[in-house]
């Protein structure tokens, strides 16, 4: 995917999409359900997107509003051939990552435990049922709180959206936050499946 409207975000712009990372999910429901203690999680979420980004930087693409970061959104193209042994090593690393930052946090290893159960909940694996259709993955999709109503969220999405439609591509993305179900239906996408953890957390899988 190119476009020439939004800024390509480099690894050079990582600590500023850690923050912004930070600042958008730290009261994700999902997050909230990982990480229950706020104090923690607000102390290992930063660690937590490092690592994740150093995966995301090699397998998607990262885009954003400009060089200031007030809106990412980060897409997987599903089309493009990869090669698995790479991608299994690239996922394995990260695991690992992860474990050590939450076991050092928590020696008890409650939080890795519970992190861990909730693997299905943010590893996207239910897109597996979707089969072999031409999509794309909407990873992350976030805006400042500050920058909110600006119109940041529609020109990342409808930039996407275009790419999507002009490629013949259908496109995929999940949430845990009850109040995104109608924006992204706003955007032409259908619920196709709600999963659900220990009654606290549900995963909204949508395409369009």
């Amino acid at each position: 995917m190119k476009d020439p409207d939004l800024y390509r975000v480099q690894k050079a712009d990582e600590d500023k999409l850690v923050t912004l990372l930070t600042e958008c999910f730290s009261k994700d429901p999902l997050y909230c359900q990982l990480i229950p203690q706020s104090k923690i999680r607000n102390k290992l979420l930063p660690e937590i997107f490092s690592c994740d980004l150093d995966e995301l930087f090699e397998t998607c693409e990262v885009y954003a509003d400009g060089p200031a970061l007030n809106g990412i959104i980060i897409v997987s193209d599903e089309t493009e051939e990869y090669d698995p042994v790479r991608y299994y090593v690239c996922e394995a690393f990260y695991i690992l990552k992860i474990a050590l930052v939450l076991i050092r946090e928590d020696f008890s290893l409650k939080t890795l435990l519970r992190f861990f159960r909730g693997k299905p909940f943010w590893d996207s694996a239910w897109t597996d049922e979707l089969g072999n259709q031409r999509r794309m993955h909407i990873v992350y999709f976030a805006v400042r709180p500050s920058a909110r109503g600006q119109g940041v969220s529609s020109r990342l999405m409808k930039s996407v959206l275009q790419y999507a439609d002009s490629q013949g591509l259908s496109l995929s993305l999940e949430t845990h936050n009850t109040k995104n179900v109608g924006m992204y239906q706003h955007y032409g996408f259908r619920l196709v499946n709600v999963l659900q953890q220990e009654k606290r957390l549900r995963q909204y899988c949508m395409v369009r």
